[in-house]
């Protein structure tokens, strides 16, 4: 060796680049040459590009520079390969790579050397070095480079014992003996030589020009520096979007970031009827009765109170209706014509999604009235029937067909299962609950449902003294206010949890309390009192135990109790599925049904599917038994999934501080003093859409420049659709995506 041999390795901070340097001098150490090592890093975080260097010659080194023409090349990381890695590389150099491609495959500029490719990565991995995340190829590289300079496997295994690292040799010597060769391709060299003679005559006429340097004293703003990045970029900023909480919380799969979103524009309310059209036919009745789970999951609520989204979507509806217009919807040359069974929220959503898709919806309703317990369960004091029908005659305007007291038994339904492509159920649940205590056939005892549908459907129901609603959901709360406003003097709540376990919607408890109705926790029914008519309840006071698979504390009755004078009685204990109105050999679950007939399509939606209870769940079951009907007959679709709530964005990844705090703005209510004894509706909804402004949009990008006016670096502009990131000059310091206020920026 008449000369210095100089070897430049490139790797990542991690991957042990300094140590394979030191490896390769030991090896030509124990030969007997002078050798110089060292790395070039400082501070950089793991997975940073590093640079380290061996020189390798027959005098003493007394060179300290870093190896700008080095005659061997080592590189530890695929993804840092490129023009700038090979820069300076002797003509007659070497080139090896850790990678899992062949030596053939590499483009020509790294052909024009005689290039030496090995899976380290895959070697090193084999043989345990490293962890599973972060594999160390330094040893196995180190064997590699061993074979390609006709270096012995003996004097290798020597420099491993001699720095300590015996336990990775054996993975240098498969490097060694599977390392691929190719020499170097001169064709090759002479396109790298005529591009390289191209760039320089360049930099000739463009010479370099260098900035001026201000003296401290007329430094008045930090510029940016005008370094381009090169291989350093480790991680960079991507503009992303995702899932925000409220969207994960909402069972009908409404886009409500992207209707806030829309309303808050002015004018928007076309824009975000457009939005929620496109998942729900019902935004006015949501927007009335919804139990808004949404609002349950807002990470505002854990700031300044949660975002009215039931209101906005009032609103949004009141002012543009939400469903697609028939116009826009065309009948597919090969519809499919699917029968609904049950007019409710779920069956007419059912048919608004097959019917926004071109096929033909036939829906069979026992009642007189479509709506199933919109119209014969809610009254109208919180759904005005004027907006239910606006909205259920936007759907029958896309060509839905309606079929009213067209009551079902099991060998209609088997009819229907035939005539058509495909059958959906929609039938809810039909059997109530009754308690089996002493006393329960007395008259003026009632099932709270059927109490609603008298009420609701046009019957006289006039009541006096004092009612007893036994129940603590929705249902219950419909009949306490109900019976209220139909002559009640007075009101009672008997409920056997705390206030905390209720399931009504905690606006409808409020709203009650303030109307004067009296709420009576953790009491049991245990019998009922009268002459012919029911003139006392007995009710056991009730201790609270561990939860039970519902999530609530479970009740204990105990021996303490007392009577509750009454005049009437209204039961809203709960309901379940009436299986006798389905054939002997179908069973439910979930949206599908299995009816053991070959090509007999059947599937469920609404509460006979999910149990759920609500008519936002319902709405989102018929949308998800439509899909499945459609892909059952041959549509590449894909099927309408909840997300899942564990990958929502978690208010500890909110930037709370860039945010004032405002409390929500409430709907605009009745006095509770003229509401209790009136049928119009008691909600008169949100004054005006400026809530839309307390929306963190989480996960979503609104364009709002914290991430330019944070980057030291200057190199995001804005465009007329988001942010451009100039990567060739960013340093993936971060600063945009720790200062992002809801997280629409990640580092890759």
């Amino acid at each position: 060796m008449n000369k210095t041999m100089e070897i430049r390795l490139h790797g990542r901070g991690g991957q042990g680049g300094v140590t394979c340097a030191k490896i390769l001098a030991a090896l030509y150490a124990r030969l007997g040459r002078s050798v110089q090592t060292f790395g070039d890093y400082a501070g950089e975080r793991s997975g940073a590009p590093v640079r380290a260097y061996t020189r390798v010659s027959d005098q003493p080194i007394i060179n300290r520079n870093k190896v700008y023409e080095p005659d061997h090349l080592v590189v530890l990381d695929p993804s840092l390969l490129g023009h700038d890695v090979i820069a300076g590389l002797k003509h007659d150099g070497t080139l090896l790579v850790n990678s899992k491609e062949t030596p053939e495959s590499f483009d020509t500029d790294f052909r024009a050397f005689k290039l030496a490719v090995i899976d380290a990565t895959g070697i090193a991995r084999k043989h345990g070095i490293g962890t599973r995340s972060v594999v160390i190829v330094n040893t196995t590289l180190a064997g590699a480079f061993a074979k390609l300079h006709d270096l012995s496997l003996e004097d290798l295994e020597a420099a491993y014992l001699s720095l300590g690292l015996g336990s990775n040799f054996p993975a240098a010597k498969e490097a060694y003996e599977t390392v691929r060769i190719l020499e170097a391709d001169p064709t090759a060299r002479e396109v790298v030589e005529a591009v390289a003679a191209a760039e320089a005559a360049a930099a000739e006429i463009s010479p370099v020009i260098r900035a001026s340097i201000l003296p401290l004293t007329e430094h008045f703003e930090s510029l940016p520096t005008g370094l381009q990045t090169g291989s350093w970029t480790a991680r960079k900023p991507q503009y992303v979007q995702n899932l925000a909480p409220c969207n994960a919380w909402c069972p009908a799969g409404n886009d409500v970031v992207g209707f806030i979103q829309a309303v808050a524009e002015p004018n928007g309310e076309a824009q975000a009827a457009a939005i929620l059209g496109h998942s729900t036919p019902f935004a006015a009745v949501c927007g009335r009765v919804c139990p808004a789970p949404c609002m349950e999951g807002c990470n505002r609520r854990e700031y300044d109170g949660a975002l009215n989204i039931r209101g906005l979507e009032r609103w949004i509806a009141d002012k543009a209706p939400v469903a697609v217009k028939a116009a826009a919807v065309a009948m597919r040359s090969d519809a499919k014509r699917f029968a609904i069974v049950g007019g409710g929220p779920a069956g007419l959503s059912a048919a608004y999604s097959l019917a926004k898709s071109g096929h033909k919806a036939v829906v069979f309703e026992g009642e007189t009235k479509l709506g199933g317990v919109l119209v014969t369960g809610i009254p109208e004091y919180r759904l005005p029937r004027v907006e239910l029908n606006r909205e259920i005659d936007a759907i029958l305007a896309l060509g839905v067909e309606a079929h009213c007291g067209a009551w079902m038994d099991a060998a209609r339904l088997t009819e229907l299962a035939e005539e058509f492509d495909a059958l959906i159920l929609s039938t809810g649940l039909q059997k109530l609950r009754a308690l089996d205590v002493p006393g329960s056939k007395l008259q003026g005892i009632e099932q709270g449902i059927r109490f609603l549908h008298r009420a609701n459907m046009g019957g006289d129901v006039k009541l006096s003294g004092h009612v007893v609603v036994l129940g603590g959901g929705n249902t219950a709360m419909d009949c306490a206010r109900s019976a209220l406003r139909l002559g009640a003097e007075s009101v009672t709540v008997a409920y056997r949890r705390s206030l905390e376990e209720m399931p009504a919607i905690r606006e409808e408890i409020e709203e009650a309390s303030k109307e004067g109705i009296t709420l009576l926790l953790q009491r049991q029914p245990i019998a009922f009192h009268g002459h012919g008519k029911v003139q006392a309840v007995e009710l056991a006071a009730v201790t609270l135990g561990e939860a039970d698979a519902s999530g609530r504390r479970s009740p204990i009755v105990t021996a303490q109790s007392d009577q509750l004078d009454c005049d009437y009685v209204l039961l809203a204990l709960g309901q379940s599925i009436d299986y006798t109105l389905l054939p002997a050999e179908w069973k439910i679950n979930g949206e599908k049904v299995e009816t053991g007939q070959p090509g007999q399509l059947v599937f469920a939606a609404g509460d006979v599917a999910t149990w759920e209870g609500t008519v936002t769940h319902a709405i989102g079951s018929g949308r998800r038994a439509a899909d499945y009907a459609r892909v059952a007959l041959g549509e590449d679709l894909q099927v309408f999934v909840r997300p899942d709530r564990e990958l929502a964005v978690p208010v500890t990844d909110i930037r709370l501080d860039h945010f004032m705090t405002s409390a929500p703005t409430a709907d605009v209510l009745e006095p509770a003093a003229t509401r209790r004894r009136s049928l119009v509706e008691a909600n008169h909804g949100l004054p005006d859409a400026s809530e839309a402004h307390r929306c963190f949009s989480c996960g979503h990008c609104t364009q709002c420049d914290t991430c330019l006016v944070y980057c030291p670096e200057g190199i995001i502009n804005r465009r007329i659709d988001g942010y451009e990131v100039d990567y060739s000059f960013c340093k993936g310091c971060g600063i945009c995506v720790e200062e992002c206020p809801r997280k629409a920026i990640e580092m890759t």
